[in-house]
């Protein structure tokens, strides 16, 4: 690999954007595919659907073998509320790799107790989310149900294009929720991006299966087509 192309790849990955390396294995020629190229590329489709699985591999193009190498910044979640939800979607999260982190200003909550190696922050969301630099390779759940902690915490969940963005609550309390957001400038597109009520509709009564639906959702997010995933 040049040098250059090095640079370039580790520039990408600093900022948490997404790269993919097309190497031609007939000649050797490489190049470099940019998220923000990625949708006027002439291997959009395959690049597209390697990139959402995280996955390498060998495509046939044309009767040219290339290989895909996928540079894609591990994912996130960002979970606002050490309820029992939390204390099961956690570890579920941290074992398909996620790097987790728990957002709670009530300490009674956000414990070492309840969360052992769990990264906890017990302050308000507007002091404790902008330091974690949340992007567009994270997936944001607000679970409190209390609307002075999961409102502010989800006006900055649009604003920074989460890949997932859900909340707990009822339909009916989801209506209110989006009134709350349209006061502080929300848009109808940004209320649509909210997964309100939280997870995939399986019958989840127990905080550990409502975890379970709530990973499910984010994983159908991150890796299906937007088409299926909605």
């Amino acid at each position: 690999m040049k040098t250059a192309t090095l640079a370039e790849i580790n520039r990408e990955r600093a900022a948490r954007r997404p790269v993919i390396v097309v190497t031609d294995i007939g000649n050797g020629e490489q190049r470099v595919v940019k998220a923000a190229d990625l949708a006027g590329d002439p291997l959009h489709t395959e690049l597209d659907r390697h990139l959402r699985m995280g996955r390498s591999g060998t495509v046939e193009i044309d009767g040219r073998e290339l290989f895909l190498n996928v540079y894609a910044p591990t994912a996130k979640l960002v979970i606002v509320g050490a309820v029992h939800i939390s204390q099961a979607l956690a570890p579920l999260a941290r074992s398909l790799g996620y790097d987790v982190t728990v957002v709670d200003p009530r300490t009674a909550f956000a414990s070492p107790e309840r969360f052992p190696d769990v990264p906890l922050i017990a302050e308000w969301p507007d002091v404790a989310l902008p330091p974690l630099n949340i992007d567009h390779y994270t997936a944001f759940v607000a679970v409190t149900h209390d609307p002075k902690i999961d409102d502010p915490a989800l006006l900055h969940a649009v604003e920074r294009d989460c890949f997932y963005i859900g909340a707990l609550g009822s339909r009916k309390t989801h209506a209110a929720r989006a009134g709350r957001l349209k006061a502080q400038g929300v848009s109808e597109a940004g209320i649509a991006r909210i997964h309100a009520p939280i997870g995939l509709e399986i019958g989840a009564i127990s905080p550990s299966e409502i975890a379970v639906a709530i990973m499910a959702e984010i994983t159908a997010q991150l890796r299906l087509p937007k088409a299926s995933a909605a």
